[in-house]
């Protein structure tokens, strides 16, 4: 069972720098005891499960300006800020057109809110084997670029990145500032495959990322990467089926023993999501199926049309109302369903634990607190986010929605005066109409993201339906009502 305030006794101090020399001085003088939150979707779950038992003080650099740039350079390089995330990818042109396989690992993550929150830079710092981007950019031959107070700058190519499980060279005062790597040229073409036990939010049981050079005859190879993911203590090359590529042509014979190569490279691992036999058969398969998608020039063919990201179209607020240091007795000042709020005890606790507990709105639910439910989907500066896995912290100064505040959206107080608390926006009549609800203890956080994707596709396909719902979880009514249900607000527009 998860308890109640676990951020609160382990976390004193919440930092807000505004720029990253500020960060870095932090980072010198705290040592073991700081960790850089960004997204924070995986350093909350860690501080929950007691991993990280020496910190005290998370270190938020969020509201750092800049730092969510995506750009290209004149030598064809793109450079990644630390704080682009998983769907900033999604959404970029860019990086579909010039780094498929990211754009579509990223895509893989999660679910639109933890996508909305989730950076690129704290993936590979996580450095799990099973991260979704790391072998994307392994394959495109990424580096990153780490700084600190009395190092400075280096730049480490990721291949040389990463040690063990959940092992990096970063020291504890180094922060990852930049993810650089070639933009894919005319003669390259590269997937990202992925096999789950669920169709979202799956940690993946095998992955793989491919990138071919092609000759001018645009059949042969030249050159050749594929990186495997899930199947070692990290992300691992294949250097028999790349070295065995070059100069082929991609025939069945060709795609079959590179399959077989690729297969024999690791010793795959056994745990609860496959066994290494399992995992052996599905390298081989997956290896096969992403050449073929390569010769054939279809690794774009499964890419969503206009994803549903559960993002905000209004312009971001300005940053304001910061403080450099929040502790439990710092009073932080928000704006909740259009009110200004003030409160206290937000240091260590989660931004779900905080709204139940000290705000009192006690609409948004905990399903899982791994923010693996939806149960608790807000808004965080008008994003879909999961809310057990945003700091209380990151509510000062920012503007937040909660489902008691889903009907006032829209509404004008100048002259339509404020919306009555028993006003039902037509998302929630709709539930009730189409009878989408059961025990309820879901719907919130289906209202909020039904809510959101409405507001993102006022007339959304079943497929853009399922994407905004693939973060929430229902186990009463099978989700067909609850489609219903926006399908009927979307028909009455």
């Amino acid at each position: 069972m998860h308890e109640v305030q676990t951020l609160g006794q382990k976390i004193a101090r919440y930092i807000t720098p505004k720029s990253v020399k500020e960060t870095l001085t932090h980072l010198k003088g705290l040592g073991d005891s700081g960790r850089i939150v960004a997204g924070g979707t995986d350093i909350l779950l860690e501080l929950d499960r007691h991993a990280r038992p020496g910190v005290t003080t998370l270190i938020d650099v969020s509201r750092i300006a800049g730092l969510d740039r995506i750009q290209a350079d004149a030598n064809g390089m793109i450079h990644l800020g630390p704080m682009v995330t998983h769907n900033q990818v999604v959404a970029s042109e860019l990086l579909v057109e010039k780094a498929l396989p990211l754009a579509q690992a990223c895509w893989e993550v999660g679910s639109p809110q933890l996508r909305n929150r989730a950076t690129i830079a704290g993936n590979l710092v996580t450095a799990s084997p099973a991260n979704d981007t790391i072998s994307a950019l392994w394959a495109l031959g990424a580096s990153v670029t780490l700084d600190s107070v009395d190092g400075g700058e280096r730049v480490v190519p990721i291949r040389e990145f990463y040690t063990g499980v959940r092992q990096t060279v970063m020291r504890p005062d180094e922060m990852l500032t930049k993810i650089s790597f070639p933009a894919m040229t005319e003669d390259q073409r590269g997937i990202y495959v992925k096999l789950g036990i669920r169709r979202a939010q799956a940690i993946s049981v095998v992955h793989i990322a491919l990138l071919l050079t092609f000759g001018q005859d645009g059949e042969t190879v030249t050159a050749a990467s594929i990186a495997q993911g899930s199947v070692a203590p990290t992300i691992i090359s294949t250097p028999s089926a790349e070295q065995f590529l070059v100069g082929q042509k991609l025939t069945p014979d060709v795609i079959q023993e590179a399959a077989r190569l690729a297969q024999s490279t690791p010793k795959p691992i056994d745990d609860l999501r496959g066994t290494a036999d399992y995992r052996t058969e599905l390298i081989a398969v997956m290896v096969s199926r992403g050449l073929k998608a390569l010769r054939d020039n279809v690794q774009a063919s499964t890419w969503p049309q206009e994803p549903t990201l559960l993002v905000g179209s209004a312009e971001k607020p300005e940053q304001t109302h910061r403080t450099a240091l929040i502790e439990d007795d710092v009073e932080i000042e928000t704006t909740i369903n259009g009110e200004t709020v003030y409160g206290r005890n937000s240091a260590g606790k989660t931004l779900l634990d905080w709204l139940r507990e000290d705000v009192g709105l006690t609409g948004s639910k905990e399903g899982c607190a791994e923010g693996e439910c939806g149960a608790c989907t807000v808004y965080l500066d008008g994003d879909a986010v999961m809310g057990c896995l945003v700091p209380a912290g990151r509510a000062h100064g920012a503007e937040i929605v909660t489902v008691e505040g889903v009907s006032k959206l829209g509404f004008d107080p100048a002259e339509q005066g404020s919306a009555p608390a028993e006003t039902l926006s037509a998302l929630q009549q709709a539930f009730i109409d189409e009878a989408a609800v059961q025990c309820g203890y879901c719907i919130p956080g289906f209202i909020m993201s039904g809510a959101k994707l409405l507001e993102e596709h006022p007339n959304p396909t079943k497929a853009q339906i399922k994407q905004g719902f693939s973060g929430n979880l229902c186990r009463c009514t099978g989700y067909y009502k609850i489609m219903a249900a926006v399908e009927a607000v979307a028909g009455s527009t």
